[in-house]
């Protein structure tokens, strides 16, 4: 079975079909789906679609894009509600955090700062839970990797890695692995496809981002995760092995970069 390590499935693109779309991608063979907050305001919905989908997991975080609307004691009710679901198997990590330098309101320089200290107490808070993160790293990966030195996290995901190879090299050496999904099916993703094809396998998980990033089968229309297999067999045909090869060791890398799946999947 697949495993869809990052999706948005409380998004407004789904409206009220987010537990249909779990369903189908389960009949399409993907046994995981670990959903994404974003901010405060989604905590609740992303543990609800966890405990009403058999195949959905979910991470508490407070996303980059809405820092600009965050406010401090975001921070403290995230440690709270993290702490309190350690108890829930369906709780995975902290996620989705990181760092955007695209947006051009992220880039001046207090929104910045505000995001680097955002960043920053959310790594605190999944190295004091002794959790995996889930990175978001648009235009950003030396800034995140400076602070993943500094605070180490126990394990994670840096999520649509679009880096160098001494940048890949550099998440991994820190214990993350690369994410990848829809952006490696188009034959003009030049870098990405070249990463797919010559990382090593036991550093990538997939992922979809849905409703975002569609492969170039459904581009531009919306994502979903029942489309996962299809991606892991572009992995695959870009590799040059067996699509059973590609399922297998992304399900084992997907274990170690989020540790607490390990309950729900059998090895």
């Amino acid at each position: 079975m697949w495993i869809d390590t990052h999706c948005h499935l409380d998004a407004h693109e789904f409206g009220a079909e987010s537990l249909a779309v779990a369903r189908r991608a389960s009949d399409a063979g993907v046994s995981t789906i670990v959903a994404m907050a974003v901010e405060r305001g989604n905590f609740a919905a992303v543990a609800g679609l966890a405990a009403g989908a058999p195949n959905v997991t979910y991470a508490l975080g407070i996303h980059p894009i809405c820092i600009p609307q965050a406010r401090d004691e975001d921070l403290e009710v995230l440690r709270a509600a993290a702490a309190a679901a350690l108890g829930d198997p369906n709780f995975v990590g902290i996620g989705e955090i990181g760092l955007d330098y695209f947006i051009p309101l992220l880039c001046e320089p207090d929104m910045r700062a505000k995001q680097e200290r955002f960043f920053r107490e959310q790594l605190r808070i999944a190295r004091d839970l002794g959790l995996p993160v889930m990175t978001h790293v648009r235009r950003s990966q030396d800034q995140v990797l400076k602070h993943l030195r500094q605070i180490r996290p126990p394990a994670g995901i840096a999520h649509a890695f679009n880096g160098s190879f001494q940048q890949a090299k550099t998440f991994i050496d820190l214990g993350l692995h690369l994410g990848f999904g829809g952006a490696m099916t188009f034959t003009r993703a030049l870098q990405i496809r070249r990463l797919a094809t010559e990382l090593p396998l036991s550093a990538i998980v997939l992922e979809t981002d849905s409703p975002d990033i569609a492969p170039s089968w459904i581009h531009p229309g919306r994502n979903t995760p029942d489309q996962l297999p299809r991606i892991g067999a572009a992995l695959a045909a870009l590799r040059g092995i067996g699509v059973d090869e590609v399922r297998e060791a992304v399900r084992r890398n997907t274990l170690a970069a989020i540790p607490r799946l390990a309950g729900r999947l059998k090895s």
